[in-house]
């Protein structure tokens, strides 16, 4: 069956967006960091149920240039540091250690909100990095022990075994750490907040980092 991109067109042009009602948000109100702006939204996404607020987008670019994105975990935010797991030979890995920058965004529609985070990226020391891959589910830890992340699927029985495998290590050993596993860090330099409006007067709050300060401008 062909796609009708007419049809398709209009079927997107129909969807509603932004439909609130909408939290306000007054910039002169905000805290004089990111981070605690931040806690403030994000426990405000949760009492408004949306799930997985601490989901977000990492986007990163590879050699010549090509961006790519994924949604990921939130794992922690101090001193302006983001973040977030994943094992060093996976395709972010890879171009994280090639161009050590990145984005993230968070998308929290029922509140109209989003958060934008840029900066430069960073590792966390070896044992941190093994603490958070330990701390992960025995399944999670299995399927990142695998360490063949966005290489091609040829066979799935084969998969299937190797899945296998990787539970019996992680029930045998509790203490095994995945070698590739790594704890990253965006290292913020720009943070926005964005509150979508109804009326589409959205208010647009953004934060730069000048040495160990921030500032903040309307957008």
């Amino acid at each position: 069956m062909t796609m009708d991109a007419k049809a398709l067109q209009q079927r997107l042009r129909d969807l509603p967006s932004l439909a609130g009602p909408l939290p306000p948000f007054d910039p002169a109100t905000a805290p004089g960091d990111p981070d605690t702006l931040f806690a403030e939204w994000l426990d405000a996404a949760i009492a408004a149920g949306v799930l997985e607020p601490h989901a977000m987008t990492l986007s990163t670019v590879d050699p010549i240039g090509r961006p790519s994105a994924r949604v990921l975990i939130l794992k922690n935010l101090r001193a302006g540091v983001w973040q977030f797991a994943s094992g060093s030979g996976s395709r972010k890995g890879k171009e994280l250690a090639g161009t050590p920058r990145a984005a993230l965004t968070f998308h929290w529609p029922v509140l109209g909100r989003q958060v934008r985070v840029r900066g430069a990226v960073t590792t966390a020391a070896a044992q941190d990095s093994a603490a958070d891959y330990l701390g992960r589910s025995p399944g999670a830890r299995a399927a990142a022990l695998l360490g063949l992340q966005s290489e091609v699927l040829v066979d799935d029985a084969e998969r299937a075994a190797a899945v296998l495998e990787a539970v019996e290590r992680v029930t045998r050993d509790p203490a095994l750490v995945a070698p590739e596993w790594t704890l990253f860090g965006v290292e913020a330099d720009e943070v926005e907040f964005w509150q979508g409006d109804e009326a589409r007067q959205h208010v647009r709050l953004r934060y730069t980092r000048r040495d160990d300060t921030w500032s903040r401008d309307r957008l």
